[in-house]
C-alpha cells in the first residue's frame, strides 16, 4: 500500500494533540524550518525580561495601558517581543497576540501549521508574566464553523485579499478566483473572526500592528477600527533610527496633514537647510547618508547632457515619467482617476504616441531589480508593441542616474514616488496622478480626472520653458522634503531590518534610561500610550 505524506498530515492535522505530540517527542523542541526559527529570541528572553524588570521598577505611570499587539510570520512576532517587552519595562500590561506563520503566500497543511503552533507557545512563554502571549491560532482551531463576520467587513477583506495578491505577486491585474487569492481571503477571514471575538473579551486600550494594509495585520486592523478600539500602525522605511506611526490609518498612507498644517508655513533654518541639501546631493551621488540604508541609484551622476547623449535624445522637450514598482504598498489603492499604476502608464504612453514633436522618457524605477512581478517594460509594450522612436523606455539596471534625467527633463510625470516631489526641488513641474503624501502641497499639479490630466500634459507642452516653478513654489518643495525626511520619522531605536544589530547600542535598558527616553520617549509614548503627535512643538 503507497502512502500519500500529504494525506497522512492533513489526516493527522485533524486528530487532537498528534500534531503537539509529535513536535515535542520526535523533534525535540526544535523549529520546523529556519524560515520560522525563533531562536534567536529565545536565547535573548531571559536578559530582555531581566532588563524590563529592572526599568518597570523605575515607571509607574499613572495610567498603565493595557496594549495588545498583533503580529504574524516570524520577523514580525520577533519584532512584537521586543516592542512588548519595552512596553512591559514602561509599566504598561503589554499582550502579544500572534499568528505562528511562515509564509503569507503558500498553504501549509493543518499537521505543520499545529507544529509551529505549538513551538511558538514553548519559546513565547518564557516572556510571561511581563508579556502576555496568545496565539490566535488556538482560536482557529476551536471556533466553530459559521461564525460570520459583518458585512462591512467582509467586503473589506475581499478587497485587503485582492490588495494581498498583488502585492506577493507585484502585479496589479490579479485573478480574485486564484488558489492564492483563495488562501488570502481564508487566513485573513480566520484572523478577522477569532480576533473580533477575542478583541470583544478583551478590550484593550490601544492596538498595535505592523502596516496595518496587508496580510493579517491589515485584517486585524480592520475589527479593531471596526470595534472603535484605538490602533496604531507602524513601519520601517530606509532610516535605520527611524519609525513611521499612524493613529486610526494605515500607516502605509503617509498622511502628512496635520505635519504640513502645522509646520508648513515655518521657513527652513541654515541647519535644516544644509541637512536636507546633503541629502538630496547623496542620492544625486547614489551614496548612503547618515541613517539612510537603502541606494536606489545604481551609479553617480555623470551630468545630465551624458544622459541625453546616452540615451540618443535630441533638442525637443523632454518628459520624464518616473514610474514606481508595480505592486508596491505604496502604489495600490491609490488611485484617483486611474484604475491602477498600470492603467495610467498604458493610457499615458498611448496618449504621448502621436505627440512627435516631444521626448517622453519613462523611467523605470531601479528598485525592479529586487521584485518578481512584471516590469514596466512589459506594460508598455503590451499597450504599444511597436513603440515609437521619440518613447524611450530606461530600465532599472540601466546605467543611469535618475538624477541626471531630472536635469534634462522639462516636465515630470509620476503616480506617488517621490521622484516628483525632488523633481519639483529642481524647478521641475511634475503632474501627479496617484494619491500621495506630497500631492496638493502647493509644487505640483494634481488632476482629478483624466479630462484634467491630459489638460496639464497639453499645457506642459505647449511651452516647456514658461512652465518652470517659481522661485517659492521650489522654496515650498524643499521645505516639504524636510518635514518628510527628518520630522515625519519619529526616532525609535529598533529597525525591523537592524534591530538585532540595533540591540547593542541600544539595550531595552538603555533604552528605557534617562538618556534613551530623553530620544525616544515621545515616540514610546505615541506609541505605547496613543498619545497624538503634537506637530506645533519642533520634532
Amino acid at each position: 500500500m503507497v502512502f500519500n505524506k500529504q494525506a497522512i498530515k492533513n489526516f493527522l492535522g485533524e486528530l487532537p494533540y498528534t500534531a503537539e505530540l509529535y513536535w515535542q517527542f520526535r523533534q525535540g523542541g526544535k523549529p520546523l524550518s529556519k524560515s520560522f526559527s525563533l531562536r534567536r529570541t529565545e536565547k535573548r528572553l531571559p536578559l530582555w525580561k531581566a532588563q524590563a524588570q529592572a526599568a518597570a521598577q523605575a515607571h509607574q505611570p499613572e495610567q498603565p495601558r493595557r496594549i495588545a499587539i498583533f503580529t504574524t510570520l516570524r520577523y514580525w512576532i520577533e519584532h512584537g517581543v521586543l516592542l512588548g517587552m519595552a512596553a512591559a519595562g514602561l509599566g504598561h500590561q503589554p499582550t502579544l497576540a500572534y499568528l505562528p506563520y511562515a509564509n503569507f503566500k503558500a498553504r501549509l497543511n493543518r499537521f505543520d501549521l499545529r507544529r509551529h503552533n505549538a513551538y511558538a507557545q514553548t519559546v513565547l512563554r518564557q516572556a510571561a508574566p511581563l508579556l502576555k502571549t496568545v496565539s490566535l491560532y488556538d482560536l482557529i482551531l476551536e471556533q466553530t464553523p459559521g461564525n460570520q463576520l459583518p458585512q462591512e467587513l467582509r467586503s473589506a477583506l475581499e478587497a485587503l485579499s485582492l490588495r494581498d495578491v498583488q502585492y506577493s505577486l507585484n502585479r496589479e491585474e490579479v485573478d480574485n478566483r486564484s488558489e492564492l487569492y483563495r488562501l488570502r481571503l481564508e487566513r485573513n477571514t480566520q484572523a478577522a473572526q477569532v480576533a473580533l471575538s477575542w478583541l470583544e473579551r478583551n478590550r484593550p486600550d490601544i492596538l498595535l500592528t505592523p502596516n496595518g494594509s496587508i496580510l493579517e495585520m491589515g485584517a486585524v486592523y480592520l475589527v479593531a477600527r471596526h470595534l472603535e478600539i484605538p490602533v496604531i500602525t507602524y513601519e520601517f522605511g530606509e532610516q535605520r533610527d527611524r519609525i513611521w506611526l499612524a493613529h486610526n490609518d494605515e500607516v502605509m498612507r503617509q498622511d502628512t496633514d496635520a505635519m504640513w498644517q502645522a509646520r508648513g508655513a515655518e521657513p527652513l533654518n541654515d541647519e535644516q537647510q544644509r541637512q536636507v541639501r546633503e541629502l538630496f546631493a547623496s542620492r544625486q551621488r547614489a551614496d548612503l547618508w547618515q541613517n539612510f540604508s537603502r541606494r536606489w541609484q545604481g551609479l553617480p551622476s555623470q551630468g545630465g547632457e551624458q544622459a541625453r547623449r546616452t540615451l540618443g535624445l535630441d533638442q525637443r522637450p523632454i518628459i520624464l515619467l518616473a514610474a514606481n514598482v508595480i505592486g508596491d504598498s505604496l502604489t495600490l489603492n491609490r488611485q484617483i482617476f486611474t484604475q491602477s499604476m498600470t492603467d495610467w502608464l498604458q493610457r499615458t504612453v498611448r496618449f504621448f504616441y502621436d505627440l512627435q514633436n516631444v521626448q517622453l522618457v519613462v523611467r523605470i524605477h531601479p528598485g525592479e531589480r529586487y521584485t518578481q512581478g512584471p516590469s514596466v517594460a512589459e506594460v508598455v509594450r503590451q499597450a504599444l508593441p511597436d513603440i515609437p522612436q521619440h518613447i524611450h523606455l530606461v530600465a532599472a539596471d540601466a546605467p543611469l542616474n535618475t538624477y541626471d534625467l531630472m536635469e534634462i527633463a522639462d516636465a515630470g510625470l509620476v503616480y506617488t514616488t517621490t521622484v516628483g516631489m525632488e523633481m519639483a526641488m529642481s524647478g521641475v513641474p511634475a503632474i501627479v496622478a496617484g494619491q500621495t503624501h506630497y500631492r496638493g502641497r502647493g509644487f505640483t499639479l494634481d488632476p482629478k480626472s483624466w479630462q484634467e490630466y491630459e489638460q496639464a500634459v497639453a499645457g506642459l507642452l505647449a511651452d516647456p520653458s514658461k512652465r518652470r516653478l517659481s522661485q517659492p513654489q521650489v522654496e515650498i518643495a524643499w521645505r516639504y522634503a524636510y518635514r518628510f525626511f527628518f520630522e515625519y520619522p519619529r526616532p525609535f531605536p529598533w529597525h525591523l531590518l537592524h534591530f538585532w544589530n540595533q540591540l547593542e547600542p541600544w539595550s531595552i535598558s538603555r533604552a528605557l534610561s534617562e538618556e534613551g527616553l530623553s530620544q525616544f520617549g515621545g515616540t514610546f509614548a505615541e506609541l505605547f500610550e496613543g498619545q497624538p503627535r503634537r506637530w506645533s512643538i519642533a520634532a
